[in-house]
C-alpha cells in the first residue's frame, strides 16, 4: 500500500455543531482536540509506507485510532465501529458524519508496519514533544516502577508443552506439505494430537505421565530424523514450528539410546528459565516469579514524571523478558530517556533497581542522582556482630591499605573483576595476627584463614556506604515517599486497559501494546488535568478509618 502525505483538515462543521450539541460540558476527545490539536501527521510516518500501491487509510488517523482504543480498552472490531458510530470519535480524527470508516483488519496491518519499520515509540514521543511546547510537561524529577505481563498464551505444564510443541509441528506441516507428512506419519498420532492437549485428559499417576511424556519424545524424535534425513526437502527445517520443535525436544530430553529409547531430562539437567520455551506459541514468553506472584510472559518498566506544578506524564516505557533484572533495565531507560531530552534531575527507583554502579554511572554519564535505598549488608558479620562488618573498616586507597576496627593492617590488596564484569578489591589480613586475636570469632567464622574483604572499586564503595548512611535519616525517607505514587500508575493500567496481560504475541508487539498503553493512560492525565480533577488520594477501607489517631 502507498501513502501520500496529506494535510489534515479541519473539524467539518455539522461535526462540530453535533459534537458540541452533544457534550455541552466537554468530552475527553473533543477537549484534546480543541488543546493540543491532531497530535499526529501522516509526515511522520511515510517509512511505514511505499511509493506506489493502493492508497491506504491516512496514518495519522490510524494512530490516533490505535491509541484512542486503549483509552477505552477496546478490541480493533469494536474500535473500527466506533469511528463509523461515535460523534466524539469523527471529532478528534476531522470526520464528517457520513464517513463510513474501514475495516477493523487495517489496524492491525497498521500495529504490523510501526514494528517492522521500528517505528512504535513515535506515537508517545510525538505526544510528549507536543507537551513539552505547551509546557506541560516537566522533567526535574521521575520515578519508575515494573509490573509483570502474563502472556497471550495458555499456561503450559511440562507434559502439555512437549504434546502442543509436536501438534503445532503437526499442524504446521499439514498445512505447507501435506503429502510429505502424510508418508512419513504414524497413525496413531492421530490419536494422540489431533486436539488440544489439556492436563485433564492426561494420566494422573506419575509413571504413566512419565511414559507418555518419553512416548511424546518418541515421537518427535522420529518426526525430526524425517525432516532432517538427507532424503527430505530442505525448505522443511526452515518452518518456524519445526524450529521451536527441535529446541524443545533439545532442552526437555536426552539424546536418544542405541536401543531408540528416549528419556526425559532430569530438572537439574533443564536449562535456565532464560531460554526455556514454555510454549510453542510464544518463544519468548518464559516463566519467572517475584515476591508470591508467578507468570509465563513478559515485563514492563513504567517511568513517569511526578512533579506538583504539572500532570504526572508517562516518559518512557520499557519492556523485556520476564527474566531480566531490574537494576539490568536502568542503562536502556536512561539511554532512552536521553535520546528524547527528557532525563530527569533526579530519577526515584525502589531497591530493586539500585545498584552501587548506577549511582556512579547515572550521576558521570547522565547527570542523573537516582534516590533509593539499597540492599542491607548480607554478610553474616553484619548480621550478627555489626561492629565487624566492612563498612566498619577503615580504607586508604591510596596507599591501599585496610585497617579492621582491631587496628590491625591488612597485608593483600588485589583488584580483580568479578562475574558481572565490576571490578573488585580482595582484601586479606595476616594470618598470624588474626589468629591471635581475641575477638576473631565475631570477626570471621574460619577457624584457620585470616579475615577477608571484598568490595568494590573506590567509587561504588563509597556511593554504597553514603547510600547506606543517608537512607536512614529523616530526610531521605521524605524524599522517597513519593516514589509511592507509580504504584497508582500501575494500577490505574491494569484497571483501565490490559497492562498486565498481553493481547499480542512477542516481545514486539507486546511493547507496542505498553507504547499505546502508556499514550492512552497520558490521554486521560491531560484530561483530568484540563477539567482540573484533583489526584485522588489514597483508598482507606472502612474499617481503617474507624482505627482512633494516636494520642
Amino acid at each position: 500500500m502507498s501513502m501520500q502525505p496529506q494535510s489534515i483538515p479541519p473539524v467539518p462543521p455539522d461535526t462540530e455543531a453535533v459534537a458540541r450539541a452533544a457534550f455541552p460540558k466537554g468530552n475527553i476527545y473533543v477537549l484534546l482536540r480543541d488543546n493540543l490539536g491532531s497530535i499526529y501527521a501522516d509526515e511522520m510516518f511515510t517509512a511505514l509506507f511505499s511509493k506506489r500501491g493502493q492508497p491506504a487509510e491516512s496514518p495519522w488517523r490510524l494512530a490516533l485510532i490505535s491509541i484512542m482504543q486503549f483509552v477505552e480498552n477496546l478490541s480493533d472490531r469494536q474500535a473500527a465501529d466506533a469511528v463509523r458510530s461515535r460523534i466524539d470519535w469523527k471529532y478528534a480524527l476531522s470526520l464528517p458524519l457520513t464517513d463510513p470508516g474501514f475495516d477493523f483488519s487495517i489496524l492491525s496491518e497498521f500495529r504490523q508496519r510501526l514494528i517492522s519499520a521500528d517505528a512504535e515509540q513515535l506515537l508517545l514521543d510525538k505526544l510528549l514533544e507536543r507537551l513539552r511546547d505547551l509546557g506541560l510537561l516537566k522533567r526535574e524529577r521521575q520515578r519508575t516502577d515494573s509490573t509483570h505481563v502474563i502472556a497471550a498464551v495458555r499456561h503450559l505444564n511440562r507434559l502439555e508443552t512437549l504434546g502442543e510443541t509436536l501438534r503445532a509441528a503437526l499442524n504446521s506441516l499439514a498445512t505447507v506439505a501435506p503429502d510429505w507428512l502424510m508418508s512419513h506419519l504414524h497413525y496413531d498420532w492421530f490419536d494422540r494430537y489431533s486436539r488440544r492437549i489439556e492436563n485433564y485428559r492426561l494420566p494422573k499417576l506419575d509413571s504413566e505421565r512419565e511414559a507418555l511424556g518419553n512416548l511424546i519424545g518418541k515421537d518427535g524424535f522420529a518426526l525430526l530424523n524425517a525432516i532432517y534425513a538427507t532424503v527430505a526437502p530442505e525448505w522443511l527445517r526452515q518452518i518456524k514450528a519445526v524450529e521451536i520443535l527441535r529446541q524443545v525436544w533439545v532442552q526437555q530430553f536426552y539424546a536418544p539410546g542405541e536401543d531408540g529409547e528416549v528419556q526425559w531430562r532430569k530438572t537439574k539437567d533443564m536449562p535456565p528459565s532464560t531460554i526455556t520455551i514454555h510454549s510453542p506459541y510464544d518463544v519468548e514468553a518464559h516463566y519467572s516469579n517475584k515476591r508470591s506472584v508467578d507468570w509465563v510472559g513478559y515485563k514492563t518498566h513504567v517511568t513517569e514524571t511526578c512533579g506538583e506544578d504539572c500532570p504526572h506524564l508517562i516518559t518512557q516505557v520499557y519492556t523485556t523478558l520476564s527474566t531480566v533484572t531490574d537494576d539490568a533495565a536502568v542503562e536502556p531507560i536512561h539511554q532512552g530517556l536521553e535520546e528524547k531530552s527528557l532525563l530527569p534531575n533526579e530519577h526515584l527507583m525502589d531497591t530493586g533497581y539500585v545498584t552501587a554502579e548506577h549511582f556512579v554511572n547515572s550521576r558521570t554519564q547522565y547527570d542523573v542522582e537516582i534516590i533509593g535505598p539499597v540492599r542491607s549488608d548480607p554478610s553474616w558479620q553484619a548480621r550478627n556482630h555489626p561492629k565487624f562488618a566492612a563498612d566498619q573498616f577503615k580504607f586508604d586507597w591510596d596507599n591501599q591499605v585496610a585497617t579492621c576496627p582491631m587496628g590491625q593492617q591488612s597485608v593483600t590488596w588485589l583488584p580483580e573483576i568479578d562475574k558481572r564484569g565490576q571490578p573488585i578489591i580482595d582484601i586479606r589480613f595476616p594470618t598470624a595476627a588474626c589468629r591471635a586475636c581475641r575477638v576473631r570469632r565475631r570477626c570471621t567464622r574460619s577457624k584457620k584463614d585470616p579475615r577477608g574483604l571484598t568490595i568494590r572499586a573506590q567509587a561504588f564503595h563509597t556511593a554504597l556506604q553514603t547510600r547506606r548512611q543517608s537512607q536512614e535519616t529523616p530526610e531521605f525517607l521524605h524524599q522517597y515517599h513519593q516514589r509511592a505514587g507509580i504504584e497508582a500508575t500501575l494500577s490505574q493500567g491494569t484497571r483501565r486497559t490490559c497492562l498486565r496481560r498481553s493481547r499480542y504475541r512477542g516481545l514486539a508487539k507486546t511493547h507496542l501494546q505498553h507504547i499505546l498503553i502508556a499514550t492512552a493512560l497520558n490521554f486521560l492525565r491531560l484530561d483530568a488535568w484540563f477539567n482540573e480533577v484533583p489526584i485522588a488520594k489514597t483508598r482507606i477501607s472502612r474499617f481503617k478509618q474507624l482505627q482512633p489517631k494516636p494520642a
